[in-house]
């Protein structure tokens, strides 16, 4: 073999080896997931309060393919100026923005703290993209994509519409769509005197969605078949083609 043909054939070695994608980012074609919890002062994501945020990392046990959490990150946050603050939620939460004692620190803070740790961790995982996985996500989705737009933050890891709801994966997979019911169908604690605070409620999700995601893999739905990848792969080029 001649010295160029060696190298061309380490060039194609060295690209296929670069272009075989990590069992993570297989798992969710590319999609980084993190489990996201708001506590806020309101429904409104443009005028309300966020008062707390937290998001759970997760990890793959590459030899048994079971998902866990990694790592869980959580902030107060000190209400933007002008917030609303309703009595009503602030009553359900049991949150007091006003306390002193609770370390608030501010929005933009708090979110490149988040955005920070998630590009650390993504990139890790060799995956291209995060996406939130919550509870009714489209609640915590629109909370975090306000707050990023009031802070001016351009680049978010975020797909800015796509999520993983828990509540329809447990509707399917349990029969349930109330975290707390669902938790306890899936043989998960969950301590009602602790919920609604973003920390607990974040962790309970994730353990659920990991549930859900790992069960679904013992009973053989994941992997696919090869029959089923071949098709998934023609699929994806069509589509970029279009």
């Amino acid at each position: 073999m001649s010295e160029s043909s060696s190298i061309d054939s380490q060039q194609k070695t060295s690209t296929n080896t670069d272009n075989v994608k990590s069992q993570f980012a297989q798992r969710f074609r590319g999609y980084f997931p993190v489990v996201i919890d708001v506590e806020t002062a309101g429904f409104n994501a443009k005028t309300d309060a966020l008062l707390e945020l937290a998001a759970s990392m997760l990890h793959l046990d590459e030899s048994t393919g079971d998902f866990s959490i990694d790592e869980t990150i959580q902030f107060n946050i000190e209400p933007f100026e002008g917030a609303n603050l309703e009595p009503k939620a602030l009553e359900f939460t049991g949150i007091d923005p006003t306390n002193p004692l609770r370390g608030a620190v501010t929005e933009e803070e708090a979110l490149k703290t988040l955005f920070k740790l998630v590009r650390k961790k993504m990139k890790a995982a060799g995956c291209q993209r995060a996406i939130i996985v919550a509870h009714n996500a489209a609640f915590d989705l629109g909370f975090l994509n306000a707050a990023t737009e009031r802070c001016k933050i351009k680049r978010s890891p975020f797909h800015s519409f796509v999520s993983f709801d828990t509540t329809t994966l447990a509707g399917l997979a349990l029969g349930q769509t109330v975290l707390a019911k669902a938790c306890i169908a899936a043989n998960i604690d969950f301590n009602n005197n602790e919920a609604h605070s973003a920390l607990y409620d974040t962790e309970k999700t994730a353990e659920l969605f990991c549930h859900i995601v790992n069960r679904w893999r013992a009973l053989g739905g994941w992997p696919l078949t090869e029959t089923e990848n071949e098709n998934e792969t023609e699929n994806e080029s069509e589509s970029e083609a279009q």
